[in-house]
């Protein structure tokens, strides 16, 4: 009887891989590299590749799924109007790199902003103290979206302060994703009984056999009275406060307040649209940034299956990198670029431009140690300069192109990033934002041990095989 249903269960296998291949096949044709990985698994191990492919293979239908910029006609004139009127503005005002914004709003980037304040966080205890206090003073509304929200005490500070906000009137939305939401049913109940509202993004039940699993909300964003803005790396736990494990935690983030909260508001109020079907997009109270008294051009480039046939994320970066004439400055926690950034980082190096990479000494998840430093030398036999950041962990996610073009954001310069989370950068064209970060990226080689070519080469068999397999897994998830 047993050995009956184990060949029932086998040839149900065999159909559905026949059926993942031919979806691979007509459906996911754009990748053809992922395409003849995933046919080789289900070919040659039916079973483990059925397993592997409908836990982390399946993609084929996510972008058709995943639709939620749902923006009312009316608002959706509004804000193209503005945008042509701030591009205009751009190119008469010489504004560097205008045709880099436009370019990145084609490939579905939110519209080019001018009039804009800036400050840059590069630790995490100041920028949660700003935060902190920009929450207590709010008077209207709060939004938060954040992919990590620990059970903690700067986690439970936080969730605190929201319930403390909503009992005051402030309305409060706090949008998570499923796989970080861990600040206790308590908390949650809490703020909710206060008339807060929590949403949760792709949760687990609703996931476990959905393609959708594979894509996380990464973005970190918070959007305060529609005045006030936060985007960068930094997620909600006291590691983000150098409280953990790893140590000192390096990170990036900028508050922004002006004319890109438009763009905050737009892309926080349609995440929340989609997690939650409670439609705040068109209701013009939430979008009150629209002027602004700065000076600082921002543009909000988001990334992953909901923002069109294009994903600006990896438009932005390679842009970057091809605009790059003199230096090019990365931080990124995981270093796995597609094929064309990869390239691309190899060629600048290649024609001159100083091209230098901070990653970790130390992988904080599986496979991500020897992934980075295959992708290391890759670009380093091409004169790209790759260094290890000895004072804690760097979870930073930035990238400054000649001292001006500046990004700041949730997105790793990483495969993930570039293709399957929800992401979220702000690209900031700037010289005097470039020279702040400049100066933090060359503070940090201080505390940076540089990676060698020899060094890579010198791996022991263990450590080879553990290269072979975690760049393999590397380019496929």
């Amino acid at each position: 009887m047993l050995e009956l249903i184990w060949d029932n269960l086998l040839v149900l296998i065999y159909l559905l891989d026949l059926v993942f291949l031919l979806s691979i096949l007509f459906l996911e044709r754009s990748d053809p590299e992922k395409a003849l990985f995933w046919i080789l698994m289900l070919i040659v191990l039916p079973v483990a590749g059925f397993i592997l492919y409908l836990f982390l293979g399946q993609t084929f239908y996510s972008k058709r799924e995943f639709r939620s910029r749902n923006i009312p006609e009316g608002l959706e004139g509004r804000v193209e109007s503005f945008g042509r009127e701030m591009m205009d503005r751009a190119v008469k005002e010489g504004v560097p790199d205008a045709d880099v914004a436009r370019a990145l709003h084609a490939a579905g980037a939110q519209m080019l902003t001018l009039r804009n304040d800036v400050r840059l966080f590069t630790d995490g205890n100041e920028k949660f103290d700003a935060l902190k206090e920009d929450i207590m003073k709010a008077k209207r509304f709060i939004h938060l979206e954040y992919y990590i929200i620990r059970k903690d005490p700067l986690g439970d500070e936080i969730v605190s302060l929201l319930t403390r906000k909503a009992e005051e009137g402030v309305e409060v939305r706090l949008l998570v994703d499923a796989l970080g939401f861990n600040t206790g049913a308590r908390g949650k109940r809490a703020l909710e009984r206060a008339g807060g509202k929590v949403g949760v993004f792709h949760s687990a039940a609703t996931c476990f056999l959905s393609p959708k699993k594979n894509n996380r909300n990464h973005r970190k964003i918070a959007v305060i009275d529609g005045e006030i803005g936060y985007i960068g790396g930094f997620n909600i736990g006291t590691e983000y406060l150098g409280q953990g494990e790893l140590g000192y935690w390096r990170d990036s983030a900028v508050r922004v307040s002006g004319s890109a909260l438009i763009s905050l508001s737009l892309r926080f109020n349609t995440d929340w649209l989609y997690a939650t079907r409670e439609d705040i997009v068109a209701d013009g109270s939430y979008y009150c940034g629209i002027g602004g008294s700065g000076h600082t051009p921002v543009q909000i480039v988001e990334g992953g299956p909901d923002v069109g046939r294009d994903n600006a994320i990896a438009f932005q970066y390679l842009m970057m990198t091809e605009r790059a004439e003199r230096t090019l400055y990365i931080h990124t926690p995981y270093f796995a670029p597609n094929q064309a950034c990869l390239l691309a980082l190899r060629l600048a190096a290649m024609r001159g431009v100083d091209v230098r990479v901070i990653i970790p000494d130390k992988g904080d998840h599986p496979f991500v140690y020897w992934s980075n430093r295959k992708y290391a030398y890759e670009v380093m036999r091409s004169g790209v300069r790759v260094y290890e950041y000895n004072n804690g962990f760097v979870h930073s996610k930035t990238v400054v192109a000649d001292g001006r073009m500046c990004s700041v954001g949730s997105a790793n310069y990483d495969v993930r990033s570039m293709e399957l989370n929800f992401e979220a950068n702000a690209m900031i064209y700037s010289e005097d934002m470039g020279r702040q970060m400049d100066e933090a990226f060359m503070r940090d080689l201080g505390l940076c041990t540089e990676y060698t070519i020899e060094k890579y080469e010198s791996r022991t068999l263990g450590q080879r095989i553990s290269t072979s397999v975690s760049w393999l897994v590397s380019g496929q998830l």
